[in-house]
């Protein structure tokens, strides 16, 4: 039992962190599964246990607890709505929440060199715990979920989100819970040594700091924009059925025509929100162009738009997005530039396609948009279109948001049932409102359809599974963040700037040939 010790502790520490998230909201619990998490480290480095690798496998053992709790809407979409039995949908849940737990733990293979000295221990922790976030944006094609940040939407440190981000936010936060581990081990002598002292004063003054950055306005405010929000609740297992196409428009074109008499100045329909390709409806395109002239009011819709493709040499193809379009005084269509895995395409599909069901999902054939895309206009107003899975990339938001007023992101959320992940979709979104400045509006089809205003704050919001309607108020916003215009680069300069001092301290101790720091140094004995 001894030798499971650590690794239980670990991963119950990681299962703790989801409480801190959406749905539960208690974010104490994520300052202290980190906290727990780098005592442990600071435990094996002393006992010796688990040799060399035991950040690794504490980290990856954490790992495991984090995302199998907090993950768990993934055998959601795979059984339910994958067409997976049980068994085969632990298994790739499992696959999953292992693969995810590596790359969290990839970073901590370091996290031995520097348990010797407190100083450099309390720099090293949270620059590697920002270095693990970092890494599950892109690995892989990237997984930025339950970043330890998104639990402080409302939390003094939640002023930090357009300076650093989500990122800067769970850097800080990790910050804390290594001075608080560090005293809780007895290795942080605040008599012996002045940079101790100037550590924890850091630690400290990073929440008020949080608390007075929330006041600063970052944009500038523009001219107001009434929006009307369609959510038409359409079960996800009837979505595709030819069957039920006309009763999914009638419930659009319903929602739409009550909205229209209500002064909006642009109505809003969620992801695919019509359940058939863009050149199938070429009359109902039409329809949806002509009444948006003669009202006067923009639509927004999420469509399956496809086009023929001819390549220098070989066959013409068919290429379907995932879109957005504008249908109005300014037509134009966005496609969807970064994809979900098995939802949207299938990695290797020569290999994997058709050899489950899993691998053969209605909407696995999209083809992702070009880089460089205009901004949607509509309602005289520039709006950043998030598709779905996009508004998790907080890099990929802040770049729409230089060039945008509003950020817009439509999703259909169906394919996590009543299970916690679209709440955690939902805090994300918030976040990315906080992190530019800027009004957001989430268009869904069964929920959490919402508007956001530039504080994080949910202003208007629809309960989920109710085929409803929404008005509110958004304003158009100005100018930029410190985030969007230093992006990434920024956290990244910080992380490594913190790891290299960390080492040098840490080379310097040992050229002077001083002990490292124990629980019994630390008493002065």
């Amino acid at each position: 039992m001894r030798k499971l010790f650590l690794p239980l502790a670990s991963a119950a520490a990681g299962g703790l962190m989801t409480l801190s998230f959406a749905p539960f909201s208690y974010w104490p619990t994520g300052l202290v599964s980190l906290t727990l998490f780098a005592w442990l480290n600071l435990y094996a480095a002393d006992t010796g246990r688990l040799g060399k690798r035991a950040g690794f496998w504490l980290a990856f053992c954490f790992g495991l607890g984090l995302f199998a709790s907090g993950g768990s809407w993934v055998y959601v979409s795979i059984t339910d709505f994958g067409g997976s039995s049980m068994a085969l949908g632990l298994l790739l849940t499992g696959g999953f929440v292992a693969i995810l737990a590596a790359i969290l733990a990839l970073p901590f293979l370091l996290i031995g060199r520097f348990t010797g000295n407190p100083l450099s221990f309390g720099l090293a922790f949270p620059a590697l715990w920002f270095l693990s976030e970092w890494l599950r944006t892109w690995l892989f094609t990237g997984f930025p979920w339950l970043f330890a940040g998104y639990a402080h939407i409302d939390t003094w440190l939640s002023g930090w989100a357009p300076v650093l981000s989500v990122y800067g936010i769970g850097l800080l936060l990790a910050l804390s819970a290594a001075v608080i581990a560090l005293l809780a081990a007895r290795k942080l002598p605040l008599r012996q040594q002045r940079a101790n002292l100037a550590l924890l004063i850091v630690a400290a003054l990073t929440w008020p700091a949080g608390a007075l950055l929330s006041h600063v306005e970052w944009t500038e405010r523009g001219q107001e924009i009434t929006v009307g929000l369609v959510q038409a609740n359409i079960p996800q297992e009837k979505k595709w059925l030819p069957e039920f196409r006309g009763e999914t428009i009638s419930r659009y074109q319903e929602g739409t025509r009550e909205l229209a008499s209500q002064n909006v100045d642009v109505i809003i329909w969620p992801e695919a929100a019509l359940p058939l390709l863009y050149s199938q409806a070429p009359n109902l395109m039409q329809a949806l162009q002509r009444n948006a002239e003669q009202t006067g009011i923009d639509l927004i819709s999420g469509i399956l738009y496809d086009r023929i493709e001819t390549p220098e040499n070989g066959a013409p193809r068919r290429l379907v997005h995932n879109s957005a379009a504008v249908f109005g005084r300014s037509p134009h269509v966005y496609h969807k530039r970064h994809l979900v895995p098995f939802g949207e395409y299938v990695p290797l599909e020569d290999w994997l396609r058709g050899t489950i069901e899993f691998f053969d999902l209605p909407t696995s054939f999209i083809r992702p948009g070009p880089d460089e895309q205009q901004p949607l206009l509509a309602a005289g107003a520039g709006w950043a279109p998030l598709i779905c899975y996009e508004i998790v990339y907080p890099a990929l938001v802040a770049e729409s948001a230089l060039t945008s007023d509003i950020l817009l992101t439509i999703s259909n959320d169906a394919w996590f049932g009543a299970s916690i992940g679209p709440l955690q979709h939902m805090q994300m979104a918030q976040m990315r409102a906080l992190e530019t400045d800027r009004y957001l509006v989430r268009a869904t089809n069964t929920g959490v359809t919402a508007i956001v205003d530039p504080h994080g704050r949910i202003t208007e919001r629809l309960p989920q599974f109710e085929r409803a309607i929404m008005t509110g108020k958004v304003a158009a916003r100005s100018g930029a963040t410190p985030f969007m215009l230093l992006g990434l680069w920024g956290m990244l300069a910080l992380a490594v700037a913190m790891l290299t001092a960390a080492l040098l301290m840490q080379r310097a101790r040992r050229i002077q040939g001083e002990p490292a720091f124990t629980g019994e140094a630390a008493d002065g004995n």
